[in-house]
């Protein structure tokens, strides 16, 4: 049996009779810049996202010093560290941010990938919290994070069947939509396996949606047409801009037609109880042969 659950996001209900709930990843596209974050933000909103969503790390926690020592030139530095601390907003940043979605009228969250960092956006008023693919198998997190009470999405990249048997088993099922993703980015058509969102939703008996990676459009609309309830899609104001998540992501143009192209996919799925419309009468009468089948339509 299949459920048709919802789980209250905001003022919104996200489950699978409920209307896609359309997120929009800036996570770290914003490249430490506040202006281009908001900038961001406008977008998804004209688009007409549910939310926004960024990524927050502390990452003295996340990163080992020898990491963060690794040479890896950037706009930012010469080291991992340089480029990782760059593109951390504190919390003045985030006190903007929150006050740049009130006024667009579009909530925000954050994928935290640390105890620290669900601290520290448990601060604002945020509708829910993300647990990464990368953070599936981080059992002190996913304990963490759940004492905090808020619904959670939860992405799949990257992981067994046995891993998110755990992860679920460990979450339990409250308040809880899963999504399916591959976590290459960008990740190749051949590589998505769309049909793993019904597998996925009848094995869990949970809302589950799909977070894409991919560079283009139809793969994701695709999967709201196999029953994805919830869409997560990073989006930038141009591909070609520096950053290692700018090319699997959505221009303004793109993330507005995904918006679209769902919604027309949304009023096209129906009900599934085959009938004749109102619109075939005129035709049925004037292109059918007299004296065919008088079965009542």
């Amino acid at each position: 049996m299949i459920s048709q659950k919802a789980v209250k996001i905001g003022e919104k209900f996200v489950g699978h009779a409920q209307p896609c709930y359309i997120v929009a990843e800036i996570g770290i596209n914003h490249n430490g810049s506040l202006d281009l974050a908001r900038q961001l933000i406008a977008v998804a909103a004209a688009a007409g996202c549910d939310a926004v969503k960024f990524q927050k790390r502390t990452v003295d926690i996340v990163y080992t010093p020898e990491e963060l020592a690794r040479i890896r030139e950037s706009p930012f530095g010469e080291t991992n560290g340089d480029l990782k601390r760059a593109l951390e907003f504190g919390q003045r940043e985030y006190e903007e941010i929150d006050a740049c979605c009130k006024a667009a009228q579009i909530p925000w969250f954050a994928s935290c990938w640390d105890s620290d960092s669900v601290d520290f956006i448990s601060r604002f008023d945020v509708p829910c919290f993300k647990i990464a693919s990368a953070c599936l198998t981080d059992d002190p997190l996913l304990r963490h994070v759940r004492r905090i009470g808020k619904p959670l999405i939860v992405s799949t990249g990257m992981s067994t069947l046995e891993q998110i048997d755990h992860a679920m088993d460990l979450l339990g099922p409250q308040n809880l939509v899963l999504l399916h993703a591959c976590s290459a980015y960008p990740a190749s058509y051949d590589e998505l396996n769309l049909r793993a969102i019904p597998a996925l939703r009848q094995r869990y008996n949970l809302p589950v949606g799909y977070s894409g990676h991919e560079t283009g459009l139809p793969s994701t609309v695709a999967a709201v047409a196999l029953g994805a309830c919830c869409v997560e899609r990073h989006i930038t104001m141009d591909r070609a801009m520096w950053g290692s998540d700018q090319a699997a992501s959505l221009e303004p143009n793109g993330i507005t037609r995904l918006v679209h192209d769902i919604r027309l996919i949304e009023t096209s799925l129906g009900d599934g109880i085959k009938r004749v419309v109102e619109d075939e009468y005129p035709v049925m009468k004037k292109l059918r042969r007299a004296g065919a089948s008088a079965v009542s339509a």
